[in-house]
């Protein structure tokens, strides 16, 4: 049975991912951040069949620690300072976690073993202000926010102990992915929970920043398919993973409306508030390297996506105000 370590399995990202692993007959083993209280909302329903452990991507202790008890055979990177607002009111923060977390999880599996094949989360927002369009595994980057740079620096420093210490070590350069289980602080299920919310008449507007910035947003149980297929191949190599689509916010906000039947119009306020101080350009993936060498495509679709969130935030609330 081969044992997987996720960072950030209480994430979005990483709920899936362990459902995946078990699926697979992984042993699975998680990683969640010391904190006072710890939320596994989302890895809830699997809590018996996971194992999870107290660590930090800030502490190279708890991480050599952990690789030498568990003795993963795959460990994959979620954790990170993700959200990109906060990565410009903590930058130092950001850096420490996002970046410099990656180079100690580097260096933990190089002293405990360096056969553990090892998966970085890297992200669209490396491209920032984008030098062509679309982006595939060739493209410069050129980081728009603190989160973007520490980004990149994840994941050159990945490449880095790859080449230098023969890790197989790879990157997957995902373009926005969400779900029902994404954060309330992201703009989808910010646009989702208030839509539930308004048409169960307990809000009556929902402020936004630019409604014309336009993202590659395809659905995460997709894409941790792909983060496992990345650990499956001969050799490591790195990938961009995305729909090839690009939708603006407010695409996003007609078919969540529309949904409940609403006009978006009606409801959604441009709040200057919520604009990034440098915004990206138009971020949009090449994954066609991902289909020719993993085999790799989406399933769900972007109306799909937006019609599940809507929907699972609509019974959510439900449930809540029954209770």
């Amino acid at each position: 049975m081969p044992t997987a370590l996720i960072t950030g399995i209480t994430g979005q990202d990483g709920s899936y991912l362990a459902e995946l692993l078990l699926s697979k007959g992984y042993r699975v083993v998680g990683m969640a951040r010391r904190a006072s209280t710890v939320t596994y909302e989302r890895i809830q329903h699997i809590l018996d069949d996971i194992t999870v452990i107290q660590g930090d991507l800030t502490d190279q202790g708890s991480l050599l620690s952990m690789i030498e008890e568990y003795e993963p055979t795959e460990i994959y990177n979620l954790a990170a300072q993700s959200f990109v607002p906060t990565s410009w009111s903590q930058p130092a923060l950001t850096g420490d976690v996002t970046a410099l977390g990656v180079t100690r999880m580097l260096e933990a599996i190089r002293f405990v073993n360096s056969k553990i094949r090892f998966y970085q989360a890297s992200s669209s927002e490396m491209f920032g202000k984008v030098v062509e369009v679309p982006q595939k595994e060739t493209t410069p980057f050129y980081p728009r926010s603190p989160y973007g740079v520490a980004k990149v620096y994840g994941h050159w420093i990945t490449v880095n102990y790859h080449e230098s210490f023969d890790l197989f070590a790879v990157s997957g350069i995902l373009f926005n992915h969400e779900s029902p289980r994404r954060g309330l602080e992201f703009v989808t299920r910010k646009i989702t929970n208030a839509v539930a919310r308004i048409k169960l008449g307990q809000a009556k507007e929902l402020r936004l920043g630019n409604l014309e910035s336009r993202r590659d947003w395809g659905f995460a149980g997709d894409y941790v398919k792909a983060m496992w297929l990345m650990l499956q191949q001969q050799k490591p190599d790195n990938f961009v993973i995305g729909t090839g689509e690009t939708h603006s916010v407010q695409e996003f906000c007609e078919i969540a409306f529309g949904r409940v039947g609403l006009d978006y119009k009606n409801f959604v306020v441009q709040d200057e508030r919520f604009y990034r101080p440098a915004e990206v350009d138009l971020l949009v993936s090449d994954p066609g390297k991902a289909g020719r060498v993993l085999g790799w495509e989406p399933e769900v679709g972007f109306k799909e996506l937006v019609t599940m969130m809507v929907d699972a935030d609509v019974e959510r609330l439900k449930t809540q105000i029954k209770s």
